[in-house]
């Protein structure tokens, strides 16, 4: 079976750079309260410079790399009689969500995914809910409304 067609908007790219360089600068913040640490209680400097490495390896991960290879994997289609989702960094996972198990489906919006025009879709089965980040508004909105008609006439055929 092929992977789903749809991808998530390339807006969510800038999104979660933003959220790595936000957690880089907190690590920054703490490495530079070891430095200042250091020097005035003369500790050995190679904390210091491990804690700089690992700063680097988080700035090249989180800014760079995860959200490069997470935008390419997240995928989804919705079908009539199920929605294809397929998620995760390095493990792929592909979930099948029976139209018959929706129970409800809703967008969320905080301020950096409003900053950006994007919106997360939550859809709401017995046993878990199931989210696919950072589609375009308008998007989410059409795919929310698709789903829960599409969930109702199932509803209707058991």
């Amino acid at each position: 079976m092929n992977a789903p067609r749809k991808q998530i908007s390339k807006r969510a790219l800038s999104l979660w750079r933003v959220h790595g360089g936000i957690s880089t600068g907190i690590s920054v913040l703490v490495a530079i309260a070891v430095i200042i640490l250091t020097n005035l209680f003369s500790w050995p400097i190679w904390p210091s410079l491990v804690i700089g490495a690992v700063i680097l390896l988080e700035m090249i991960f989180s800014i760079w790399l995860i959200p490069s290879i997470r935008w390419e994997r997240i995928r989804y289609e919705v079908r009539e009689q199920e929605i294809d989702y397929q998620y995760g960094l390095f493990i792929v996972k592909r979930t099948l969500i029976p139209m018959v198990r929706v129970q409800h489906v809703d967008t969320e919006q905080g301020p950096l995914l409003r900053k950006y025009r994007l919106a997360t879709i939550s859809i709401s089965t017995a046993a878990t809910v199931h989210k696919i980040p950072a589609l375009d508004e308008t998007e989410a909105e059409n795919l929310r409304h698709s789903i829960s008609s599409l969930a109702r006439v199932a509803e209707d055929d058991v």
